[in-house]
């Protein structure tokens, strides 16, 4: 598996991701299937939305249908009819957050199941091979993501035993034609600690870089100045992921600072409770003022959500509890993250992106268009 560069604009980069699966375009978004499906939606309907690789998640898979009923059922990709490139998350973050329920120690993580209570073990070499399991494109090191804030101290000794536990990862992968493994750079807000995460894994050698312990409460502003510092400290011929990121405009100012490659829940949890992203920021469609609005959900949408279905019906849905208003928004809203990333990175190639940025940072500003701006007509017949 590669990255192959094509453009750059500032500190954005514009390239392709060469996998077994499949080139996926940069900078780009990946859709959440944590336990092989994306909320509410079909694979086609994904597809539909200009995806081009999305996330699993080994924690959810182990635990239900286990990673070798997976492997029997013909892995990941043929389970959930996904035949394009799949990243699996390590496991790693879902245990942390278990707090009283897992116990950690130097070889691993011992935890209870959140379905069950079923006591189950993960380390880094079976993380690893439940991923191998899975048939994951991509495959991430086993690491401990620490919540902020924490004292540097308690990042230093986290960060340092993740770096462990990514050579394990590393030595217990089994490389493939068109795979790869991501190394993840841990360390929180504090620079010689991120310096020392990436010397650690660069020095391992994977065939990717994430950028983890971001997003976890510390602020955009903050995250964004960590990402000042780091990514030019990564290499730069190999992918950049950052981890569980974000809003629209979270992932317009990590791709301005050097990162290809993101996953979020945001836009399918949005959409599950009535929320829109659009072109004027989000828009919630519980608010009784659409009851009567017979307009499309914006003028700008290229799923069949925005030409075929007026506010107020999208309104009716979620106030009656019916499962279609869910994933029509969900549908919605991951259509709108591939169009804005298919706007970003032609801005990169063209070398427009700051324009672009100050467009989109003003239009999200406005809010929802007024009825004088509104440029079609609406749906009523």
């Amino acid at each position: 598996m590669t990255w192959v560069p094509e453009a750059t604009c500032g500190m954005a980069r514009a390239g392709h991701l060469h996998t077994r699966h499949g080139t996926v375009p940069t900078p780009t978004f990946m859709p959440v299937g944590t336990v092989g499906t994306v909320k509410g939606m079909t694979m086609d309907a994904v597809r539909s939305t200009g995806a081009g690789i999305v996330l699993g998640n080994t924690y959810h898979l182990m635990l239900r249908p286990t990673a070798d009923r997976v492997q029997k059922l013909g892995g990941l990709h043929r389970m959930m009819d996904w035949p394009g490139p799949i990243l699996t998350d390590s496991g790693g973050f879902q245990v942390m957050s278990l707090g009283a329920l897992r116990k950690l120690d130097e070889d691993g993580v011992t935890f209870r199941s959140h379905i069950d209570g079923s006591k189950h073990r993960l380390t880094p070499e079976i993380s690893t091979d439940i991923q191998f399991k899975l048939d994951a494109t991509i495959t991430m090191a086993f690491d401990e993501c620490p919540a902020l804030p924490a004292t540097p101290e308690v990042l230093r000794k986290s960060m340092e035993m993740s770096m462990r536990w990514a050579a394990r990862s590393r030595e217990a992968f089994v490389a493939r034609e068109g795979y790869g493994q991501f190394g993840i750079v841990q360390g929180g807000t504090e620079r010689d600690l991120r310096e020392y995460s990436i010397k650690a894994l660069t020095d391992i050698g994977f065939e990717g870089y994430a950028i983890g312990g971001l997003a976890v409460g510390e602020g955009q502003e903050l995250m964004f100045s960590t990402l000042d510092f780091t990514t030019p400290m990564l290499p730069q011929d190999k992918a950049r992921y950052l981890m569980g990121v974000g809003t629209p405009d979270d992932l317009l100012g990590a791709v301005m600072r050097g990162v290809d490659m993101f996953d979020c829940v945001m836009p399918s949890r949005a959409g599950r409770t009535a929320r829109a992203y659009t072109e004027r920021g989000t828009i919630n469609l519980r608010n009784a003022r659409f009851a009567d609005d017979t307009r499309p959900l914006t003028p700008h949408d290229d799923t069949p959500v925005a030409g075929r279905y007026s506010r107020a019906y999208l309104h009716h849905l979620f106030r009656a509890n019916e499962m279609l208003g869910p994933m029509l928004l969900t549908w919605h809203n991951l259509a709108y993250y591939q169009r804005l990333m298919r706007q970003i990175r032609a801005a990169i190639v063209d070398g427009t992106l700051d324009a672009l940025a100050v467009k989109l940072r003003e239009d999200w500003a406005k809010g929802d268009w007024t009825e004088d701006e509104w440029p079609m007509p609406d749906l009523a017949l």
